[in-house]
Formats: structure tokens, C-alpha cells, sequence
């Protein structure tokens, strides 16, 4: 009984040493085609990040700070979501994309936010900023003085709706922290970023994007496009009870900017223990040229 205790401890100290060797790889880091991306774990720490203090065109990721704005007003019972907003010529004239407001149109104030979260529609921006403001460049200012108060050190507004703006910048690290306070702070603005379709005159507004559904847990987004800033996306995902939340900028195409965006969010899960990394695919037997295998070299009568 006694001569085995040296051989068992034996055993266990090899277990021990090649327990690390049996242990589940790390994830690798994916490659992505993006200029500018952040993937922030549950805590807020990086699971990866790529140039993410450039200061980039945000485009219609810009809206996340009109959404803010507009959701703080009604919350502090400044604004209702059921009144009427009018449509001014300015508003009404706004670059595409566009909802197709009419000057003198009187919209309820839902609409516009839905307008701006789901459909990114630049006139409904222009007719929130200036119903909640009076006009759009004192909107613009309390912007400012709202990136100011948070802390959004690389970022410059110049409009309510994101089209291109030299003075407009900002930093995909200060897009995750607003698209993090905004979530945190007005629990409304989740519904709106996470909305699919709204009607208004009896028209459907849609978007369909994938990432809603794959790799799932995608609770709000928010797309961005300009030439001058490629595709840009800003999503918050959910798994376990825990939110992870992701910056893209700069992709080259719609399409490349999901692929991103769903491969970041796959590592970011595995990374993070949430997922298990898929089963390994076994490899097809070779065979070398010329060779049969005992059964079918054998004869018919030894086969029955």
C-alpha cells in the first residue's frame, strides 16, 4: 500500500504540469477590413481595438448624440413623445437619406425619433434638434457641451444628422463610451436602437440587417454612411446577462462592415468564456494512389 503513494503522487504531479497543455487555446483575434474598431468587454476594459483615438468622420453615428439629447428632454418632462412637431423648409430640404418630410407637415414626436433610430433619416434629425432647440445651431451647441460633459475628448459636432463636415470628428473609443451612456443613462433610446420597422403615411420603414440575429444578441445598433466615412456601425450586444459594446468605422462596404462587426462579436464571446469555440472538423482519411484497402481487395466469396 505504501510503495504505490510515490507512484501515485508521481501521476498527479504529471497531471498537474500537462493540465495547462490540455487547456482550451485563446481565441485568435479576427482580421478586419475596418479603419477604426473597439470591442469593449462587459467591464468596459478592450477585447480588441484598432486605431481607436483616430479621429474619423462619424457620420450618422452623430445621431446617438441627437438621440441622447432628445431622449434626456423627455425624460426630464421637457418634451412629450405624442406632441407635434412642425416641419421647417430647412428641415424639410435636408440631404438624403430622408423619411420625405413637407415643410409646414406637422409630425408627432415619436415618429421623429423613430426616424432618426431606425430609418437614419437626416430631415427627421434636422426637425428633432429643431423643435427640441428652436433652431439647429443651438442644438449643435448643447451637443458639444454634451460631449464636453461626458468626456468625449476626440469629438467635434457640426450638425445634428452626421453629413460630412470638416469641423465633425470623432474617435470609435468616444463613440463606445456615448453609445454606452446614452443606453445607460435614457433606458428609451433602447426600444429605438433596437426597433426593425415603424410606419408613418402609411409607409413601412424597414432595415434589415443580419447582425440582429447572428451571431445574436444584438439589442441596439445604429449604421452610419458617407463617402467621406465609409460604413460605419455602433452596436450593443447582450449574452449571459452581460453587454458588450462595439465600434466599427470605416469599412469599405455595408456588407463588410456586418462581417466585421459578427466576427468581433463571435471573438468577443469566446474570449470572454460566454461561448464554447466550435468542435474541431475531423480530416478525411487519405488514401495513397494505388492502394486498396483489405475489403475491397478481398474476393466476393470472402466478403458473404
Amino acid at each position: 500500500m505504501y510503495a504505490t503513494r510515490p507512484l501515485f503522487l508521481a501521476l498527479m504531479l504529471l497531471v498537474a504540469c500537462a493540465s495547462p497543455v490540455l487547456a482550451q487555446p485563446r481565441p485568435r483575434p479576427p482580421a478586419l477590413s475596418a479603419e477604426a474598431v473597439l470591442l469593449l468587454d462587459p467591464e468596459g476594459r478592450p477585447l480588441y481595438a484598432k486605431n481607436a483615438e483616430a479621429e474619423r468622420p462619424p457620420a450618422s453615428l452623430v445621431k446617438l448624440m441627437t438621440l441622447y439629447l432628445a431622449c434626456e428632454a423627455i425624460e426630464a418632462n421637457r418634451a412629450d413623445v405624442d406632441e407635434m412637431a412642425t416641419v421647417s423648409v430647412h428641415a424639410a430640404s435636408t440631404a438624403r437619406y430622408r423619411m420625405g418630410l413637407r415643410a409646414g407637415e406637422q409630425v408627432p414626436l415619436m415618429v421623429l425619433l423613430e426616424g432618426v433610430a431606425i430609418a437614419s433619416a437626416n430631415d427627421a434629425a434636422s426637425a428633432l434638434a429643431e423643435h427640441l432647440a428652436g433652431d439647429e445651431v443651438t442644438f449643435v451647441a448643447w451637443m458639444n457641451d454634451k460631449a464636453h460633459e461626458l468626456g468625449l475628448a476626440g469629438t467635434h459636432f457640426a450638425n445634428p444628422h452626421g453629413l460630412p463636415d470638416p469641423a465633425q470628428h470623432s474617435t470609435a473609443l468616444d463613440l463606445a463610451h456615448l453609445t454606452a451612456r446614452l443606453l445607460t443613462d435614457h433606458p428609451m433610446s433602447r426600444p429605438l436602437l433596437g426597433g426593425q420597422t415603424f410606419i408613418y403615411n402609411g409607409r413601412v420603414y424597414a432595415r434589415h440587417i443580419p447582425l440582429f440575429s447572428d451571431p445574436g444578441g444584438v439589442q441596439a445598433l445604429k449604421t452610419g454612411f458617407t463617402n467621406e466615412a465609409g460604413y460605419n456601425l455602433a452596436v450593443s450586444a447582450w449574452r449571459n446577462g452581460q453587454q458588450f459594446l462595439m465600434i466599427v468605422l470605416g469599412a469599405r462596404t455595408r456588407a463588410l462592415s456586418f462581417l466585421d462587426a459578427k466576427r468581433l462579436l463571435r471573438y468577443g464571446f469566446l474570449e470572454s468564456g460566454l461561448d464554447s469555440p466550435p468542435e474541431p472538423k475531423p480530416r478525411p482519411t487519405r488514401r495513397l494512389p494505388g492502394r486498396r484497402s483489405a475489403a475491397a481487395s478481398a474476393s466476393p466469396a470472402s466478403l458473404q
